[in-house]
C-alpha cells in the first residue's frame, strides 16, 4: 500500500461525518473535546436520545465496513474507527452508558463538569453559558426516564454508587457551603446578561438538587447491594477502556508480580536514605516531614506545578521529543470542586481559545502539599504525558482526520502513555533525585494495586494463597478487603482511598487501564526495537507512535508492526 498525502479519503470523510453527527447528539462532549459551536446546548439523554446514538453507531459501522482503503494511513484510520464505535455500540446495546452511575464519569457528572471549560470573556459567552444552564433540568428529566427504563429491565447501578453520586450532587448544590452553580455567576459582567445567568444558575442548582433527592428516595431502593459487576460486564468494560482483549487472570497475576517488584525497589531507596530502614511507610513519613519538599497553600502549589510543567517543555523539546510551539503552553489550574482528583483537559481545537489544562480538585481542608509525590504527576499530565500526546495529535491535520484528532480517546492508550511518560522521565534522568524517584515508584505501585483490586473485586477472585504479601490468602475479594489492600500499599489519606475504592467499583475496568496500558506501550517499544535492530531510534518511535493518534491498543500494535 502507498500512503495518501493527507486525509480526504472515503474513510476520513465518514469519520468526520460521524464526529459531526455525534457532536450534535452530545454537545457537552463536543465542548470537552474542544469543538466550537456547541456551547449553548446540552444533550438529550432520554431513551429517545440514546436510541439516536445507537442508530448513528449502527449506520456508521455498516458504512465503514464497506469502505475500501488504499494506504497504510487509511487502513489505520478504519481500524481505529471500527474498534471504537463497535465497542461503543456493544456498550449501548448492553445499556451500560444508560444505567451506569458513579461519582466520576456518568451523565450527571458530565453535565456539571462541562461548565468548567466554557469561555466567559464576552457577553455572548455568558449568554451561551446561561442557555446551557437553562437546559440542565430538561436533560436531567430525560435521563431520569432512561434510568427508570433501565431499572424496569433490572439494570441499576450498585447502591454504593447511587449514594456516592447523590452525595456528590449535594456538594455541588450547597451541602458543603458553596453552591457550584451559583458560584459560576460570580464573575458575570454587570450587564443585562448577568440577571439572566443568575436565574439560570438557580434553576440548574434546583434541578440538580431535585435529581439528587430522587436518586436517594426512588432509585436507591431498587439498587443492589452487591458491588461486583461480574465477568461478562467486566470483560466488555476492560476491552472498552484498554482497546485490547486481555486474559484477565493473567493480568491479575501480573499485577501481583509488578507490585512486588516496585515495592522492592522502593525498599532499596528507603534503606539508602533512611539509615538502613527499608520500611516504605517510614520513608514516606520522612519525606513528608521535610520542609524542602512541602508547599503550603493551593495557589503556591499551582505555581510550583506550572513551573515544573514549563521547564519540562523547555528541556524536552527538540532533544527527546518534537514539541511544536503551538502546544508549548499548558495551564495548571485549581478546580472549583473538591473531589481529590488530578486530570487533564485538552486544548480547544483551534489551540488558542483554550489551552491544555492540568486540573487539581483539591479536597476540602487540604492546604499542605508534598512535592515528592507530585513531580511524576506533572510529567504524567503535562509533558511528555497527556499534553504532548493530545496536543501533537490535534496538530497533525496532515496525517489524521478530524475524528482521530479530537474525537477519539482510549484510556489504555492515553493513561498508558501517561504512565509510560513517567517511566521514560526516569530513564532520561529527570527522576534521579531519590525523593522524586520514590514518588514515581509510589505512584506506579498504587496503579499496580489498582489492577489487583479492580479485577479481583469485580470478578470476585480468590486471593492467591502464596501471594508475596501474605494478604488474606485464599479469601475472596470484596470491597472491605479491597480497601484494606489499598491502605497497606499506598500512602494516602483515608478519604482519598475511600473515593478511589468507590471509583473502581463504579467504573469497572478503567483504573487498570493505566498500568496495563503502560505494559502494552513498553511491549510495543520492545517489539519495535526487535524489528528495527540498530536502526531503532527512540525519538522517531515516539513521533511515529503518537502520529497514529489515539486508538485502541490492539489497533496500535497492528499499526506499529506495519510501520
Amino acid at each position: 500500500m502507498t500512503d495518501t498525502t493527507a486525509p480526504g479519503s472515503p474513510i476520513d470523510e465518514l469519520s468526520e461525518r460521524f464526529l459531526t453527527a455525534h457532536a450534535e447528539l452530545s454537545p457537552a462532549a463536543a465542548t470537552m473535546m474542544g469543538m466550537q459551536g456547541y456551547d449553548d446546548k446540552l444533550p438529550d439523554r432520554s431513551p429517545g436520545g440514546f436510541e439516536a446514538l445507537i442508530e448513528l453507531h449502527r449506520s456508521t459501522i455498516a458504512e465503514a465496513k464497506s469502505v475500501a482503503v488504499t494506504s497504510f494511513r487509511e487502513e489505520t484510520a478504519k481500524d481505529a474507527l471500527l474498534e471504537r464505535i463497535e465497542l461503543e455500540l456493544e456498550r449501548y446495546e448492553a445499556g451500560v452508558p444508560q444505567y451506569e452511575l458513579n461519582g466520576i464519569s456518568c451523565v450527571p457528572v458530565e453535565l456539571r463538569a462541562v461548565f468548567d471549560l466554557m469561555p466567559t470573556t464576552t457577553d455572548e459567552d455568558w449568554g451561551r453559558l446561561g442557555s446551557r444552564l437553562n437546559q440542565v433540568g430538561t436533560t436531567l428529566d430525560g435521563y431520569r426516564e432512561t434510568l427508570l427504563q433501565q431499572a424496569a429491565a433490572g439494570q441499576v447501578s450498585a447502591a454504593r454508587q447511587v449514594r456516592v453520586l447523590a452525595e456528590r450532587i449535594a456538594s455541588w448544590t450547597g451541602a458543603e457551603g458553596n453552591d457550584y452553580f451559583i458560584g459560576l455567576t460570580a464573575t458575570a459582567p454587570e450587564s443585562t446578561v448577568k440577571a439572566q445567568v443568575e436565574a439560570a444558575a438557580i434553576a440548574a442548582s434546583k434541578a440538580f438538587g431535585e435529581f439528587g433527592q430522587w436518586l436517594t428516595t426512588d432509585l436507591l431502593p431498587q439498587a443492589p447491594e452487591r458491588d461486583a459487576v461480574g465477568r461478562e460486564v467486566y470483560q466488555l468494560a476492560s476491552r472498552y477502556h484498554i482497546g485490547a482483549t486481555l486474559d484477565l487472570e493473567e493480568a491479575y497475576a501480573w499485577g501481583w508480580q509488578e507490585l512486588a517488584r516496585i515495592e522492592s525497589e522502593m525498599q532499596s531507596i528507603a534503606g539508602a536514605l533512611n539509615d538502613g530502614n527499608r520500611s516504605i511507610p517510614a520513608m514516606a513519613a520522612v519525606l513528608d516531614a521535610d520542609p524542602a519538599r512541602k508547599i503550603h497553600g493551593k495557589e503556591a502549589f499551582r505555581d510550583w506545578m506550572q513551573e515544573l510543567a514549563d521547564s519540562a517543555v523547555r528541556e524536552l523539546g527538540g532533544k527527546h521529543f518534537d514539541i511544536p510551539e503551538a502546544i508549548g503552553r499548558i495551564e495548571c489550574m485549581i478546580a472549583p470542586t473538591s473531589e481529590g482528583v488530578i486530570y487533564y483537559t485538552p486544548p480547544s481545537e483551534d489551540l488558542t481559545t483554550r489551552p491544555g489544562q492540568m486540573w487539581w480538585a483539591v479536597p476540602a481542608g487540604i492546604e499542605d502539599f508534598a512535592t515528592w509525590r507530585e513531580v511524576t504527576t506533572v510529567y504524567h499530565e503535562g509533558v511528555p504525558g497527556h499534553h504532548l500526546q493530545v496536543g501533537q495529535t490535534m496538530l497533525r491535520a496532515d496525517l489524521l482526520n478530524r475524528w482521530q484528532r479530537v474525537g477519539c480517546w482510549v484510556s489504555g492508550h492515553g493513561e498508558g502513555w501517561g504512565l509510560y511518560a513517567e517511566r521514560l522521565m526516569e530513564e532520561l534522568g529527570y527522576l534521579d533525585e531519590p525523593g522524586a524517584r520514590f514518588g514515581m515508584l509510589d505512584a506506579q505501585g498504587f496503579r499496580s494495586a489498582r489492577v489487583i483490586v479492580d479485577i479481583g473485586m469485580h470478578l470476585e477472585l480468590e486471593i492467591p494463597r502464596n501471594n508475596p504479601f501474605g494478604f488474606h490468602p485464599g479469601e475472596t475479594w470484596n470491597a472491605e478487603l479491597g480497601f484494606e489492600f489499598l491502605r497497606a500499599h499506598s500512602r494516602m489519606e483515608t478519604e482519598f482511598l475511600q473515593a478511589e475504592l468507590n471509583r473502581y467499583l463504579g467504573w469497572p475496568g478503567q483504573a487498570p487501564s493505566y498500568k496495563l496500558g503502560e505494559r502494552i506501550w513498553l511491549q510495543a517499544r520492545d517489539e519495535a526495537k526487535q524489528r528495527q535492530g540498530a536502526d531503532f531510534d527512540l525519538r522517531t518511535f515516539h513521533r511515529d507512535a503518537l502520529n497514529l493518534g489515539s486508538l485502541g491498543l490492539d489497533p496500535l500494535r497492528r499499526a506499529l508492526a506495519r510501520l
